[in-house]
């Protein structure tokens, strides 16, 4: 059956102590199975294409909303949507991830991409134009420290040996995502991840998605580990969501949709657009698989 996920549980109105608890809350309540939380951790001012965000616009750090959410639901899961990750150290981002799948009792869905903002980059002094390799190599040495006996990791970008990362993640394994739409993109999911992400899509562009995933799958075997690839999907603003809308997305072969409220509503306007849609497309999708 069709999941829902919510998108934008830390940034714009919700954005505060109380709106995140009074959302979460709410989301888990109208049947939401998971929340998401975005990063972008500078913006460019001014705002510049491809900045989706003005430089004021408020966005929290996913990792410490999604824990904050942790606290205040039971069974939500949490998921980053996505986190960029040749901006942060590997094994510092490995800890907090762990950190974060431990205190939300393995409720962690770490999603993980390259990032598409220089001017941000460029701001953090991260890898703009070897990002690509850098996301790779970084998703190898987090997996190995949260999964080898005796973690090592040698490469261009991390090396590390003779040490330990404690707790590790309740979930064995902690379940990966990746963004992107590019070949490469597609690739890293095919190859490393538990799931894809795709961002903004109506049906028409999930299809080609699904199309490229397909492809990559052909030339890049898929570790038998990694099970199924689980398919989430955010449709964009425009996009008009009815129940037979959903079902479109659900034949084309999705498994979750994160609907992303719109922007400038207020803390109510966000409650009622949760229990809206817990109303309407989840309780009405939950009837229909009945």
């Amino acid at each position: 059956m069709l999941r829902f996920g919510l998108f934008s549980i830390n940034a714009y109105a919700c954005s505060t102590p109380e709106a995140v608890m009074r959302v979460a809350r709410a989301a888990e309540a109208a049947g939401f199975e998971s929340l998401w939380g975005g990063e972008h951790v500078v913006l460019p001012d001014p705002q510049m294409p491809p900045s989706p965000m003005a430089p004021t616009d408020r966005i929290l750090d996913p990792i410490v909303a999604l824990a904050y959410c942790a606290a205040v639901t039971t069974k939500a899961r949490l998921g980053t949507g996505i986190i960029i990750l040749p901006q942060r150290n590997p094994l510092v981002l490995a800890k907090q991830l762990a950190s974060l799948d431990v205190l939300s009792n393995g409720r962690l869905i770490a999603g993980l991409g390259v990032g598409y903002l220089e001017a941000e980059f460029r701001a953090l002094g991260a890898p703009f134009a070897d990002r690509g390799r850098v996301t790779d190599e970084y998703l190898a040495a987090m997996r190995a420290i949260w999964t080898q006996t005796q973690p090592s990791h040698r490469g261009r970008s991390v090396s590390f040996a003779g040490v330990q990362a404690h707790p590790q993640p309740v979930q064995r394994p902690l379940p990966i995502v990746i963004g992107g739409r590019t070949p490469p993109a597609f690739r890293r999911a095919v190859q490393s991840g538990n799931g894809w992400y795709g961002f903004a899509l109506d049906a028409d562009a999930t299809q080609r998605a699904l199309d490229g995933l397909r492809v990559a799958a052909q030339s890049h075997p898929r570790p038998a580990e990694l099970g199924p690839l689980e398919i989430s999907i955010t449709p964009g603003r425009g996009v008009s969501l009815d129940v037979a809308a959903c079902g479109t997305y659900a034949a084309l072969g999705v498994h979750r949709l994160i609907l992303m409220p719109p922007a400038k509503l207020d803390l109510g306007g966000l409650e009622r657009y949760v229990e809206n849609v817990g109303r309407n497309l989840i309780g009405r999708a939950e009837e229909d698989h009945r």
